[in-house]
């Protein structure tokens, strides 16, 4: 009978009882690093079978005497020479050889079905396909058991039925007699007694060659343990009975109907437990104890239940794996639990299958203390605990380990292998070797190491190795240990103090030699272990100021003389047993090169085995043991100006001023912060600095340069995790008594009104080792709300001249001109800021009328900006025909016009004897404005338009009026939450005088009379001068005593004739 044919007849125990649980995919996390130790990944024997066969599923070693050595596989699906038998499964025998990885059938049953005869007719008896014969197998010694636990039967009943028995076959004396063990195949059959008993599910041996067989189907599926002695079954067995009796056989029987469906011996294990010095057995029940899971050590002479332990969480599957070994080397027994299927909340707070691993230690009989904490798996889903395997030691440190699989961890779910080693305590919470399968998933996961086996050395090297079966690729994997190699290394450095002023080495560069201070090095190393070869290659690093290459821009302040340079690499030979050392000398470099003058210089020695040194006979390299420290470091100091001990103290003071106390919302906030640093101390300061921690709200500009006073430092603009500060170099060392002044220059543009407050935090900082900082030194900023506003105010025209030009009284108003001039105010709110405005209330009153005599008529008003105006008088209530300018005065009109000198500036001082005609005594109209929001250098702009009532003030000729308008406003709400400590308010006044023109001629007589009349002028004045000239007013007339003179002057003769 198939499996097809057993599930269908009983699906309720192939879905409880499938031991690979392949309905479950694991989801693999990230495997945390963990470096290899002595199990060789890099060169394993892979063993493969036939596709589908799930060869892999069970996997030991067969070690029949010392001459050969190999393993023994399990492929429950392969399909076999079996006469009408589909996939009865099969047992492989693999001899281990160097570079051979070849396999052979064992012949543990090569016939059919076999048939009996009923009544004159053949019935079949056996169901051998889809058995999963090789599912289980184990060696002891010769032997090799081998189960097919889903093997079927017709049983004795006259009505033919398949009961899932299970059986088994032992192969004794190297392969030379086949012999079949079904324990399960009785009379009791069915359900209710061991008709799906799936005897060998789970088997092993004793020290003494005890079988030790699982049936968890027994009994309702109890579940039952089965135990026999090789020798007894060997004797019992006769090929033409199907139900034989076993001498000495022992089994445990069924119990109340509570335990139903617990599945006890789903695995088996044995282990000296009870004191009496017989091996008892340890048998899981996963189901167990509603879900929670048991396991149960039964005494190994009549199987009676001598103590429990239960699982911590319902469906946790406690009992799924179980294995016995000494772990901490006490000499006693150790049990080990698995459970799988253990959930953990995971940080988002949901739960997910990581698996757990229960260690208990043995204290004495039957007394077992269990190891805290438990060890849980890393992989979600992974199935971690599945298998649990004893390797004996493996690191040869006296203390026995133990392999635990995660057959569906790591990436693509290939499968991982953990190794913990065991000590004085229990088993190390740390794997010390992770194996990552090779193979990913396809349609099913590989399954490494589903199946586990150690505790043997199959190569003979004096080590354990281990073979991991990958059923889902249907492969085994051979990982044999290697040599471990113990060592012992030191590292001295004398004298361990450098002077850098003794000056005793000497470094040649070309043509150039420089005296350094320099000190001896020395490092020794010696290796030992087993199985190790005569010689072993070491290659040794020496890196000097080893801490300096985790610093970004470390500087090495040490160099090895001969090769000046900071690291020495050398092979060292070492024989085994000896050790060997080497010698050499390092130097200080020159002090101004560096900045760390304070800090130890430590020299790391980190040493390996060669990777290029042959392998042994066997193809195994030795490996280093991972206990075993690799790197060794020493330190050097630099010795200081600090007293006998080197050791400075400093005493570190900070004072701080700023050239503000407030910053305003919107603004930059130009910030300079003074500070005097100080070292008050008897020690120097090294790598002082100036450690300033800077709000988010604020920006580093630069060091303050206006003083001459001030020290200027160099600083450098950092930011660490998120956090922006500023470093400033204050000397190295920074002596004592030093104090020095310096300015930092900053802006705080990005204020939030979600803080109140804004601070600076500065510290001076030191690498000393005691008293290295000061005190943290705060400067705190106030975020205030201010804003700065301007309401500005203009007439247009500034004066209004009466009479008005061209107008004409009238008993009818049918156009805006026929009232008056025009007169226009313009007022602008502006918001200097530096903070924004969100509600301003902005109040217009203008004179309206003086005891029935009107005084203005308001024609209409407009706005710019984010405001909203509305009237208490209705605009030009006389529906006046309004006259349009064709353009808009700009807001730069409402500065006041250009004064230009005309004639009638000579009635400019009767301006300081008008009379005001304003709210406070006459009857005005008001405009009500709500301004919006106003962003920094924002406006808000009114313009009212009205006409002078020009018969109002024809009636009082000559007086002179002052037209007043009053322009209110007040910040109502501001858009922060912090709120402003004062509101802005103001108030504008914009004045229009009545200036009245006296009567000028040349203004009353027309232009062409004018022209005439001096035309007349001078046509009268030429008159007047011809007249005169025809009198000789314009002849010249001599004088008098000139004609005498001439008289005078005629000669004598002249006058006597």
């Amino acid at each position: 009978m198939g499996l097809e044919r057993f599930c269908a007849k009983t699906p309720r125990m192939a879905a409880r009882l499938s031991r690979s649980l392949l309905c479950i995919v694991g989801l693999s996390l990230t495997l945390s690093a963990c470096d290899a130790f002595n199990l060789d990944v890099e060169n394993p024997a892979v063993y493969s079978g036939a596709p589908g066969s799930y060869f892999g599923y069970a996997v030991d070693f067969y070690l029949a005497n010392s001459s050969s050595a190999s393993v023994v596989i399990g492929a429950p699906k392969a399909s076999t020479r079996q006469v009408n038998v589909t996939e009865g499964g099969s047992v492989f025998y693999c001899p281990w050889s160097h570079n051979q990885t070849d396999c052979h059938t064992i012949d543990f049953d090569t016939k059919g079905d076999r048939t009996i005869s009923i009544q004159d007719s053949e019935q079949q008896v056996d169901f051998k396909s889809h058995q999963w014969f090789g599912a289980t197998v184990r060696s002891h010694g010769d032997t090799i058991l081998a189960c097919a636990p889903l093997y079927s039967w017709r049983t004795e009943k006259d009505t033919p039925q398949s009961d899932a028995t299970g059986t088994c076959y032992l192969s004794v004396h190297n392969f030379t007699k086949f012999v079949e063990y079904a324990p399960c195949r009785t009379e009791i059959s069915e359900a209710g007694g061991q008709g799906y008993c799936q005897g060998g599910f789970s088997a092993d041996f004793t020290k003494d060659g005890k079988v030790v067989l699982g049936g968890p189907g027994s009994y309702f599926w109890q579940g039952q343990v089965i135990s026999a002695a090789k020798e007894d079954i060997i004797k019992a067995y006769y090929p033409g009975y199907f139900m034989q009796s076993v001498e000495g056989q022992i089994q445990t029987k069924q119990v109340h109907s509570e335990h139903d469906d617990s599945y006890q011996g789903y695995s088996v294990a044995v282990g000296e437990f009870s004191g009496d010095q017989v091996e008892d057995f340890v048998a899981g029940v996963p189901k167990g104890l509603m879900l929670y899971g048991s396991v149960c050590i039964l005494n190994g002479t009549d199987l009676k239940a001598m103590i429990n332990y239960t699982g911590e969480q319902m469906g946790s599957y406690f009992g799924y794996a179980v294995a016995t070994t000494d772990i901490n080397s006490d000499g006693m027994a150790d049990l080990l639990v698995g459970a799988p299927m253990f959930m953990v909340r995971g940080s988002d707070g949901r739960l997910e299958e990581m698996g757990r691993v229960y260690v208990y230690l043995q204290r004495g009989p039957l007394s077992l203390e269990p190891q805290l904490p438990h060890i849980t798996g890393t992989e979600a889903f992974g199935r971690f605990g599945s298998t649990i395997a004893p390797l004996g030691d493996l690191n040869q440190d006296g203390f026995n380990d133990v392999a635990i699989s995660c057959p569906f961890g790591g990436d693509d779910r290939r499968g991982l292998v953990y190794i913990f080693n065991g000590y004085s305590e229990g088993l190390r919470d740390k794997p010390s070797q992770v194996i990552v399968g090779q193979w990913a998933a396809g349609m099913i996961p590989a399954s490494f190491g589903f199946a586990l086996r150690g505790a043997k050395d199959l190569d003979m090297n004096g080590y354990p190795d281990l073979i991991v079966g990958a059923f889902g690729v249907d492969k085994a994997v051979l990982y044999r240990s290697r040599p471990i190699v113990n060592t012992s290394a030191s590292l001295t450095i004398y004298p361990t103090m450098i002077n850098p002023e003794e000056k005793n080495c000497i470094v040649t560069s070309g043509n150039t030699s420089v005296p350094v201070s320099c000190v001896n090095l020395s490092f020794c190393i010696s290796a030992d272990g087993k199985h190790l070869p005569d010689v072993l290659d070491f290659q040794v690093e020496v890196q000097l100021d080893s801490h300096k290459h985790k610093q970004k821009g470390g500087v090495k302040r040490a160099l090895f003389l001969d090769s000046q340079l900071p690291v020495l690499q050398r092979s060292v030979r070492v024989r085994h047993g000896e050790r060997v050392c080497n010698h050499t000398k390092i130097y200080l470099m020159d002090e101004k090169d560096f900045r760390d003058k304070l800090s130890s210089i430590y020299v790391a020695l980190n040493f390996s085995l060669d990777p290029s040194a042959a392998a042994d006979s066997r193809g195994l390299r030795p490996i280093l043991n991972y206990q075993t420290t690799h790197v060794i470091e020493q330190k050097a100091q630099i010795l200081l100006d600090c007293g006998e001990d080197n050791i400075c103290v400093p005493d570190l003071k900070l004072s701080v001023q700023g050239d503000r106390k407030e910053v305003y919302l919107g603004d930059d906030n130009s910030l300079t912060l003074t500070f005097n640093a100080r070292n008050e101390g008897e020690g120097g300061a090294y790598e002082a600095e100036l450690y300033v921690v800077l709000p988010p709200e604020a920006d580093y500009s630069g060091i303050a340069r206006n003083n001459e006073s001030l020290t200027q430092l160099t600083c450098s603009y950092l930011t660490e995790n998120q956090t922006r500060y500023l470093s400033c170099d204050l000397g190295n060392p920074m002596k004592s008594a030093t104090s020095l002044w310096a300015g930092l220059r900053f802006t705080v543009p990005r204020l939030k009104d979600t803080h109140k407050n804004v601070q600076f935090e500065l510290q001076i900082r030191s690498k000393n080792e005691n008293n290295s900082h000061s005190e943290v030194v705060p400067y705190k900023l106030e975020v205030v709300v201010q804003a700065e506003v301007l309401l500005q105010g203009v007439s247009r025209p500034d004066k209004v001249f009466f009479p008005p030009a061209n107008w004409k009284v009238t008993k009818t108003y049918g156009a805006e001109q026929d009232v008056g001039p025009a007169m226009e105010h313009i007022y602008e709110l502006v918001n200097n800021g530096p903070s924004r405005i969100s509600h301003t209330l902005l109040e217009l009153r203008c004179p309206l009328s003086v005891q029935g005599h009107n005084l203005l008529y308001p024609l209409e008003f407009s706005t710019e900006g984010n405001i909203n105006c509305t009237a208490d008088k209705n605009m030009n209530h006389l529906h006046l025909k309004l006259q349009r300018t064709s353009t808009e005065t700009p807001i730069l009109a409402l500065k006041a016009p250009e004064h230009r000198v005309e004639r009638r500036d000579v009635h400019r001082n009767q301006l300081a004897h008008l009379t005001n005609l304003s709210c406070s005594n006459v009857e005005c109209w008001s405009l009500q404005c709500k301004v919006g929001l106003l962003e920094k250098g924002t406006t808000a702009i009114v313009k009212v338009r009205s006409r002078v009532w020009a018969e109002t003030f024809m009636e009082r000729p000559y007086k002179q009026y002052v037209l007043e308008c009053l322009a209110r406003y007040s910040v109502e709400k501001m858009p922060y939450a912090i709120l402003p400590k004062h509101a802005p308010s103001g108030h504008k006044k914009v004045v229009t005088p009545i200036v009245w023109n006296k009567p000028d001629i040349e203004n009353s007589v027309p232009l062409w009379i004018i022209i005439l009349a001096i035309l007349a002028g001078l046509l009268l004045l030429a008159l007047l001068i011809y007249v005169l000239y025809k009198f000789g007013f314009f002849k010249r007339s001599l004088p008098y005593g000139t004609a005498m003179e001439k008289a005078q002057l005629k000669p004598q003769a002249a006058s006597e004739a």
